[in-house]
Protein backbone atom coordinates (compact mmCIF):
# COMPACT_ATOMS: atom_id res chain seq x y z
CA UNK A 1 0.00 0.00 0.00
CA UNK A 2 1.75 2.87 -1.57
CA UNK A 3 -0.27 5.59 -0.58
CA UNK A 4 0.07 5.63 3.22
CA UNK A 5 3.39 7.83 3.48
CA UNK A 6 4.86 5.22 5.91
CA UNK A 7 8.55 5.06 6.63
CA UNK A 8 11.03 2.68 6.64
CA UNK A 9 11.62 1.83 9.86
CA UNK A 10 14.82 0.40 9.17
CA UNK A 11 16.50 3.25 7.72
CA UNK A 12 15.00 6.14 9.54
CA UNK A 13 12.93 6.72 13.00
CA UNK A 14 9.84 7.47 13.87
CA UNK A 15 8.65 10.52 15.40
CA UNK A 16 9.52 11.50 19.10
CA UNK A 17 7.01 10.72 21.78
CA UNK A 18 7.09 14.15 22.61
CA UNK A 19 6.02 15.54 19.40
CA UNK A 20 1.43 15.88 19.46
CA UNK A 21 -1.06 14.83 16.98
CA UNK A 22 -4.34 15.40 17.27
CA UNK A 23 -2.98 17.03 20.60
CA UNK A 24 -1.78 13.97 22.04
CA UNK A 25 1.92 12.74 23.04
CA UNK A 26 3.04 9.25 21.44
CA UNK A 27 0.21 9.76 18.67
CA UNK A 28 2.14 10.40 16.04
CA UNK A 29 4.99 7.90 16.87
CA UNK A 30 1.85 5.51 16.93
CA UNK A 31 1.34 6.99 13.40
CA UNK A 32 4.41 6.00 12.38
CA UNK A 33 4.49 2.71 13.41
CA UNK A 34 1.03 1.84 12.31
CA UNK A 35 1.90 2.66 8.61
CA UNK A 36 4.97 1.01 8.68
CA UNK A 37 3.39 -2.06 9.85
CA UNK A 38 0.65 -1.47 7.07
CA UNK A 39 3.35 -1.19 4.68
CA UNK A 40 5.81 -3.84 6.27
CA UNK A 41 8.57 -1.41 6.96
CA UNK A 42 8.10 -2.03 10.35
CA UNK A 43 11.50 -3.70 11.40
CA UNK A 44 12.38 -4.11 14.86
CA UNK A 45 9.39 -1.57 16.42
CA UNK A 46 5.95 -2.69 17.34
CA UNK A 47 2.70 -1.13 16.34
CA UNK A 48 0.17 -1.23 19.44
CA UNK A 49 3.35 -2.07 22.13
CA UNK A 50 3.05 -0.93 25.68
CA UNK A 51 3.64 2.93 25.15
CA UNK A 52 1.06 3.22 22.12
CA UNK A 53 -1.13 1.33 24.46
CA UNK A 54 -0.72 4.58 26.60
CA UNK A 55 -2.59 6.64 23.95
CA UNK A 56 -4.71 4.28 22.95
CA UNK A 57 -5.68 3.73 27.07
CA UNK A 58 -6.29 7.14 27.65
CA UNK A 59 -7.88 8.03 24.45
CA UNK A 60 -10.42 5.25 24.56
CA UNK A 61 -9.64 4.57 20.93
CA UNK A 62 -9.22 0.97 19.45
CA UNK A 63 -5.60 -0.10 18.04
CA UNK A 64 -7.49 -1.89 15.37
CA UNK A 65 -9.82 0.42 14.38
CA UNK A 66 -6.80 3.48 14.36
CA UNK A 67 -5.18 0.89 12.07
CA UNK A 68 -8.02 0.48 9.59
CA UNK A 69 -8.24 4.34 9.24
CA UNK A 70 -4.33 4.58 8.86
CA UNK A 71 -4.54 2.46 6.46
CA UNK A 72 -7.32 3.92 4.16
CA UNK A 73 -3.62 6.44 3.45
CA UNK A 74 -5.27 9.15 5.98
CA UNK A 75 -2.59 12.01 5.78
CA UNK A 76 -1.25 13.50 9.32
CA UNK A 77 -4.32 15.87 9.40
CA UNK A 78 -7.08 13.40 8.84
CA UNK A 79 -5.34 10.97 11.42
CA UNK A 80 -5.16 14.43 13.82
CA UNK A 81 -8.74 15.03 12.96
CA UNK A 82 -9.66 11.20 13.38
CA UNK A 83 -8.24 11.20 16.86
CA UNK A 84 -10.35 14.17 17.69
CA UNK A 85 -13.29 12.85 16.49
CA UNK A 86 -12.91 9.50 18.50
CA UNK A 87 -11.09 10.04 21.75
CA UNK A 88 -13.23 10.38 25.03
CA UNK A 89 -13.63 13.51 25.48
CA UNK A 90 -11.77 15.21 27.77
CA UNK A 91 -11.14 18.80 29.08
CA UNK A 92 -7.87 20.32 27.24
CA UNK A 93 -6.56 20.53 30.86
CA UNK A 94 -7.12 16.90 31.36
CA UNK A 95 -5.02 16.26 28.06
CA UNK A 96 -2.18 18.74 29.36
CA UNK A 97 -1.77 17.26 32.60
CA UNK A 98 -1.72 13.72 30.82
CA UNK A 99 0.85 14.85 27.90
CA UNK A 100 2.76 16.48 30.69
CA UNK A 101 2.84 13.26 33.01
CA UNK A 102 4.69 11.70 29.70
CA UNK A 103 6.77 14.15 28.73
CA UNK A 104 8.44 14.48 32.13
CA UNK A 105 8.01 11.72 33.72
CA UNK A 106 11.30 10.37 35.54
CA UNK A 107 12.21 6.21 35.55
CA UNK A 108 11.87 6.32 39.22
CA UNK A 109 7.87 6.85 38.87
CA UNK A 110 7.06 4.15 36.38
CA UNK A 111 6.23 0.50 37.73
CA UNK A 112 9.03 -1.47 38.52
CA UNK A 113 8.68 -3.96 35.72
CA UNK A 114 9.47 -0.83 33.91
CA UNK A 115 11.85 0.25 36.16
CA UNK A 116 13.53 -3.20 35.96
CA UNK A 117 13.31 -3.57 32.04
CA UNK A 118 14.50 -0.14 31.37
CA UNK A 119 17.59 -0.60 33.85
CA UNK A 120 19.47 -2.98 31.42
CA UNK A 121 17.90 -1.54 28.43
CA UNK A 122 19.55 2.11 29.19
CA UNK A 123 22.73 0.08 29.66
CA UNK A 124 22.49 -1.20 26.31
CA UNK A 125 21.28 1.32 24.44
CA UNK A 126 22.82 4.75 25.70
CA UNK A 127 26.21 5.75 24.88
CA UNK A 128 27.93 6.44 27.78
CA UNK A 129 28.47 10.19 28.68
CA UNK A 130 24.54 10.64 27.87
CA UNK A 131 22.06 11.08 31.02
CA UNK A 132 18.52 10.06 30.84
CA UNK A 133 16.53 12.90 32.74
CA UNK A 134 13.33 11.52 31.56
CA UNK A 135 11.36 8.34 29.94
CA UNK A 136 11.11 10.23 27.16
CA UNK A 137 14.54 10.69 26.63
CA UNK A 138 15.70 6.96 26.58
CA UNK A 139 13.55 7.56 22.94
CA UNK A 140 15.05 10.66 21.83
CA UNK A 141 18.89 9.79 23.05
CA UNK A 142 18.85 5.85 21.05
CA UNK A 143 17.03 7.86 18.11
CA UNK A 144 19.54 10.32 17.58
CA UNK A 145 17.67 13.49 18.74
CA UNK A 146 19.37 14.84 21.38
Amino acid sequence: MSNINALDLSKEFPRSPRKTLGGYVIAGRTLDKCRAEVAGTLDEYHFNCPLDQLFFDFTGIDAESFKEFVATGANDEAVAEWIRQKAKERSREEIIEWNNDLRYKRISEMPTNLQVFLEDYIAEVIPEGKVVYHWFDVYDIEEERI
